[in-house]
């Protein structure tokens, strides 16, 4: 195979036919969750960027081969796996769940020639080209480039850039990368160099020596064999000799084998090229993003195209000129008393009319002239023919219309290629448009979920080849992001095994949880001693061992806030009224005692009492409700002096449980209701209370381990439904950044994570199956989707159907980035994270009843120490 280029300098290229080119790669733009101003903006920035292209171009969509152990790595970086063992357990299980699998990552490129620097630069090119010929067919080097030439085409090269950064984002492609493009091109249907290790190499480059630009040899990239039609299948087992008999028979059907054999060192594929034949005349504008909706195919497709960019001027001269034409064959018709005149022309001269208004809007407008190139490919010829024969009926059935044309299969293979020639008989499949309509096509839009590196949390559902899901929440803060996140679906649809999932990831990555468990089944304490033993304790607030006073807790002033917050919300009173005013009065009086602890607060307040004034009897008010409060057995662990303190110290255990079981909460309806509030139940409103204290105890601890640390409450409508526990959520979520830590929310109804504010402020949103219509449109309207999108409720509604086991934890989430993703949450296939993991009745093991639960608590540690 002749080679397509004979020198790289930066992201320039010398190709084989004179023509120098410039290469960069694009960051994609939106994706199929771009709400239609997004889509505006980006179709408009790719408009101009075509309105500032030079007089050609090229468009890559290239899907690139990823390997498990690439996945792997993007696992493990940044992680010590001789500190966490356990987190190299969970990484070979998901490198084995991925061994065999076909998977890509699809990445843009944009080429541009650029222009000869002087007359002397073109005859050079010339005669370089022309040497290429001949050095090819004699085994020479190519001909030399003068460093005066490099640096003309380079700095040319940079005023592009800048010019095209004001539209898409891009950086210069790498002559390592470069390489990959055509190694890539060869390596369809066959174990591909990987893009990864190309992004991070330093070779490929010519360097400047003696005033010239020499190059390494890229000899071995021609050493490429093409076969158009290639050969039949050999069937399994089949004899060679009938084989060859088979073939020999088949060399008449050569029109039913239009796919190309490439032929290398390592190995053999085969790969179908299909041009752009015709366009459908009108198209609507949420369904013109023909090259985006390619991702959904369960195969990868690579897109090139070739543009040639015709300013406005010109377009109008031409567009005058064809309705002429026109013109003239329809009087030619009636002079021939032709009868009627057929759709096509009248449908012809309506788009020239429509061509020419737009052309003539803006001097800026330029019309797209180009050849499209559709690229699938197998390991067999079969499979790359059934590909192909499906790839044309998909897009018939949009109108669009792709042929595999015989006889330039080599030629679509080249214009692929970086620097590859543009081949005269491929003109014919030429399609016309202008920016805007061009920019409509999604050439740019790649669907793009999840982070670079972190816990493998799932698989991608809005492509239909496999693509993992990978999310660091521990990496957030580093990168100037919160590490909060929050978790909403009706029952059953996999919300706590989210996240169960990410919990178990951040502890086996070295760092920490916090979990309050208010689940009468202790889901939480059951789940942290299977998926983390000896690493875990659990802590049983209902037995009240030890003491959550938060005036012996924390320091004067933290206790003095956290102790104000706690009696406002047991007693249902605000902090500007009066009432307010003297319980402020009495809990810095006991903080400033000889022992501080809540209890001094009612003698606080008796003394208050006995007083004078008009307080007093609101003083003895207080004072009798405190003490009917700390009469009630439930509230010992904040009343009771004589209790040790709760410790949580960093270096005690990874995993932190609390579980609140037997503390019983208001309902939701009481909850948002002041109102039915005042007449629920003593312990109900002692438990709420409870439970307030135990989450400001985990953002204290939080907030002052070194590691990462994240607090968890599931169910968290009893913290968020509050104005203190919203507060006390509203903090993590906003400061948790600079103390490396986060919050994990758990609801039902995503508008029970919190506030507006609080929802906007959460990292990670994820929205689990919502068949209720009005819920899910909430939860789309979080996520910042329309909520009156049939489609998109429709796809709430039926996340994860019950009993469809094979769908089981499909959600819709957005990542730290904003991006939103359709995605499957999987379970590493560990025995110790997916024996607690379940809450299915029936599927999991009750807590308790095993040797291997007795064992688990026995290896728990307990958190009680004295202060």
């Amino acid at each position: 195979m002749r080679l397509a280029m004979r020198h790289i300098a930066g992201n320039v290229v010398w190709s084989a036919t004179g023509e120098v080119w410039a290469v960069w790669r694009l960051s994609p733009q939106g994706g199929q969750y771009a709400s239609a101003r997004e889509r505006a903006q980006n179709s408009g920035r790719l408009a101009s960027l075509l309105r500032a292209l030079p007089r050609a171009a090229r468009l890559y969509n290239l899907c690139a081969q990823t390997d498990p152990g690439e996945i792997a790595a993007r696992m493990i970086s940044d992680v010590s796996l001789e500190d966490c063992p356990h987190w190299a357990e969970v990484t070979r299980a998901q490198l084995d769940l991925l061994d065999g699998v076909e998977m890509h990552e699809r990445t843009l490129w944009l080429a541009a020639p650029l222009s000869a620097t002087g007359w002397r630069a073109e005859v050079r090119a010339t005669f370089g080209a022309a040497w290429a010929e001949v050095g090819a067919v004699l085994g020479m080097r190519p001909t030399a480039v003068s460093e005066e030439e490099v640096v003309g085409y380079v700095q040319q090269a940079r005023r592009l850039a800048n010019e095209f950064e004001a539209f898409v984002e891009l950086r210069p492609a790498r002559p390592a990368e470069i390489v990959w493009m055509h190694q890539h091109a060869v390596h369809r249907g066959q174990q591909e160099p990987l893009l990864l290790e190309a992004s991070g190499h330093q070779g490929f480059g010519g360097q400047i020596a003696d005033g010239v630009l020499r190059s390494p040899s890229y000899a071995d990239l021609g050493q490429v064999r093409l076969q158009e039609g290639g050969q039949l299948d050999k069937a399994p087992g089949e004899p060679d000799g009938r084989a060859r008999s088979r073939r020999a028979k088949g060399k008449a059907s050569l029109l039913k084998r239009a796919w190309l054999e490439v032929e290398s060192a390592s190995g053999t594929g085969y790969q179908a090229h299909l041009a752009l034949e015709e366009m459908p005349r009108a198209v609507d504008e949420v369904d013109a993003d023909i090259l985006a909706q390619l991702e959904a195919l369960p195969w990868p497709v690579d897109v090139a195209v070739d543009m040639s960019l015709v300013p406005a001027e010109k377009v109008s001269l031409e567009v005058a000129k064809r309705r002429r034409e026109l013109l003239d064959q329809i009087e030619q018709r009636t002079a021939q008393r032709a009868v009627g005149l057929p759709d096509e022309m009248h449908d012809a001269i309506d788009d020239l009319d429509d061509e020419a208004a737009q052309a003539a809007a803006s001097q800026l407008e330029v019309e797209v002239r180009f050849v499209t190139a559709l690229t699938v490919w197998g390991p067999t010829p079969s499979v790359c023919r059934e590909r192909a024969q499906s790839l044309q009926k998909r897009l018939g059935g949009a109108n669009y219309r792709v042929v595999a044309p015989l006889g330039a299969q080599v030629d679509l293979f080249v214009m692929g290629l970086p620097a590859g020639a543009s081949v005269a008989k491929l003109r014919e499949f030429t399609q016309y448009q202008l920016s805007g309509d061009f920019a409509l096509n999604g050439a740019l839009s790649v669907d793009e979920f999840g982070d670079r590196g972190g816990q493998m949390v799932g698989i991608s559902l809005d492509v239909g080849t496999v693509r993992p899901v990978l999310w660091d929440v521990a990496d957030a803060p580093r990168q100037d992001a919160s590490a909060s996140l929050g978790v909403a679906g009706e029952l059953g649809g996999g919300k706590s095994v989210l996240l169960k999932v990410i919990a178990s990831g951040v502890v086996d990555r070295g760092g920490r949880i916090i979990v309050i468990d208010r689940t009468p089944v202790r889901e939480w304490a059951h789940f942290a001693k299977r998926a983390a033993p000896g690493r875990c304790e659990i802590v049983d607030m209902a037995r009240a061992e030890v003491s959550l006073d938060p005036l012996r807790l924390f320091d004067r002033d933290t206790g003095i806030r956290y102790a104000r917050s706690y009696l406002s919300l047991q007693l249902g009173i605000g902090p500007m009224t009066t009432q307010g005013a003297l319980l402020k009065k009495a809990v810095v009086a006991a903080a400033d005692s000889e022992q501080p602890c809540m209890a001094r607060v009612v003698v606080e307040l008796e003394t208050m009492a006995r007083g004078e004034g008009a307080a007093t009897r609101d003083a003895a008010t207080l004072a009798a409700l405190l003490q009917v409060v700390r009469d009630e057995p439930l509230a010992a662990a904040v009343f009771d002096p004589a209790l040790p303190v709760l410790t949580l110290d960093e270096g005690s255990c990874d995993a932190v449980v609390v579980t609140t079981a037997g503390l019983t909460l208001p309902p939701r309806e009481a909850v948002m209701n002041p109102e039915l509030l005042r007449i629920q139940p003593t312990e109900a409103l002692i438990g709420r209370a409870v439970l307030y204290l135990v989450a400001a105890l985990a953002r204290e601890t939080a907030f002052a381990v070194d590691r990462f640390c994240q607090v968890i409450v599931d169910e968290c409508y009893w913290l968020t439904m509050s104005a203190e526990g919203s507060a006390l959520v509203h903090e993590v979520v906003s400061d948790g950044r600079k103390h490396y830590a986060g919050i994990g929310l758990g609801a039902h109804d995503v508008r029970e994570l919190g506030s507006e504010m609080i929802r906007g402020l959460l990292a990670y949103l994820v929205i689990a199956r919502t068949t209720d219509r009005t819920l899910a449109g909430h939860a789309l309207t979080a996520l910042g989707l329309p909520s009156d999108d049939a489609q998109l409720l429709e796809k709430v509604m039926t996340l994860s159907p019950m009993g469809n086991r094979e769908r089981a934890g499909e959600m819709l989430g957005r990542d730290a980035r904003q991006r939103v993703g359709h995605f499957q949450v999987l379970v590493p296939e560990v025995h110790r994270i997916q024996a607690g993991i379940f809450t299915t009745p029936g599927k999991a093991p009750v807590p308790g009843d095993s040797a291997e639960d007795e064992e688990a608590v026995a290896g728990a540690r307990s958190p009680v120490g004295a202060r």
